[in-house]
């Protein structure tokens, strides 16, 4: 295809450039919007804020809300995503080194799907496609689609992306009534838990230790220490906006955690359960408090936690029922997490 070359753009006024900024939104509104989510929370935003059937195309790892399933795949992983943790690690780890992105962009799927609007992401080069990825394979469109990129690393950037995507789909209310509506669910959990362990007799909050990798081992950063927190417990690992840290053994024995919450990246409770057994190889974890106890608990990472949308209300409540089961029951127990068996439970008045 002959390149497009850069027509001469005649210098405006500010206002002249704000008024074609205007008619370009006036423009886009009166198109039918078509919207491509090649994120699984943007997704979930998407369909939350009431633009479900606007969806013509997703990533390969959308999967909810239930029928989205449906709409044509539009990128795909370079590596095996049903190998071991070692193994995708491994892999990540070589497709990184050689500067080459994890995902494939079906250029000519989506030119063929007529977006208005994609959305993406520029947080993590390795958890989906990025924006570098998206504007190449959009390239040279004639009317290229707006391209909306999420960036939360915390619970704060989380809810504004929530509102950017309203925002750039004409429906700036419904991002705030959203995201309104998200804030007073977990406030009212922080204030019960809050009330949960002024009236308990036990030293403190119970520590927590979060493992969102399990070989090799990494705890959770950017959003999870803050609902750690607002659950009732003192996070151990990890900080708020920063990206998820190794975690070595010498640090896990030290902090010697109450309890352990893991919940992989990408990999349901099912996998993670079947994968624990890689907890048991971390030196000097058999000694731990919290393995000692009883107190380690296996999660859905890929359906809440490692999502930072609307289902990060649920991650709470999940949370929740983890650090004070006698006072919350969200209904998460059994389905979205299970405490893993194998170690003889003992009191020591934590939770």
């Amino acid at each position: 295809m002959t390149p497009r070359l850069p027509r001469a753009v005649p210098k405006r006024s500010d206002g002249a450039a704000s008024g074609a900024r205007a008619a370009d939104r006036v423009a886009r509104s009166t198109r039918a919007i078509r919207i491509v989510s090649l994120l699984p929370s943007a997704t979930e935003i998407v369909s939350a804020l009431g633009f479900a059937d606007a969806l013509v195309g997703r990533s390969h790892e959308c999967d909810f809300p239930s029928g989205v399933e449906e709409l044509p795949v539009c990128t795909a992983p370079k590596l095996d995503p049903s190998g071991s943790s070692r193994a995708i690690h491994a892999r990540m780890e070589e497709l990184l080194v050689e500067a080459v992105s994890v995902y494939r962009v079906d250029g000519e799927l989506l030119r063929a799907l007529r977006p208005t609007h994609i959305v993406t992401q520029v947080h993590c080069d390795v958890c989906a496609v990025n924006l570098a990825d998206v504007r190449g394979a959009v390239e040279g469109w004639g009317e290229a689609p707006e391209l909306v990129a999420l960036c939360a690393s915390t619970m704060s950037e989380a809810f504004r992306d929530i509102e950017r995507v309203a925002v750039a789909l004409g429906a700036p209310a419904r991002g705030a009534a959203l995201t309104s509506g998200l804030a007073a669910r977990m406030d009212a959990i922080e204030e019960a838990a809050t009330k949960a362990e002024a009236e308990s007799d036990r030293p403190g909050k119970p520590r927590v230790a979060t493992i969102e990798w399990l070989s090799p081992p990494m705890a959770a950063g950017n959003w999870i220490p803050e609902l750690v927190e607002k659950a009732g417990g003192e996070n151990l690992f990890g900080e708020p906006g920063r990206h998820s840290p190794w975690l070595s053994p010498e640090a896990l024995r030290e902090a010697d955690p109450d309890l352990i919450v893991a919940f992989p990246c990408g990999f349901s409770l099912e996998r993670t359960e079947a994968e624990a057994s890689l907890l048991g190889e971390i030196p000097g974890y058999d000694s731990l408090s919290a393995v000692r106890r009883g107190a380690v608990y296996l999660a859905d990472g890929n359906q809440f936690f490692n999502r930072p949308g609307p289902r990060l209300a649920e991650s709470l409540e999940i949370l929740a029922e983890i650090l004070h089961p006698d006072r919350f029951d969200f209904g998460h127990r059994g389905v979205a997490w299970r405490r893993r068996p194998g170690a003889k439970r003992v009191s020591s008045g934590r939770s």
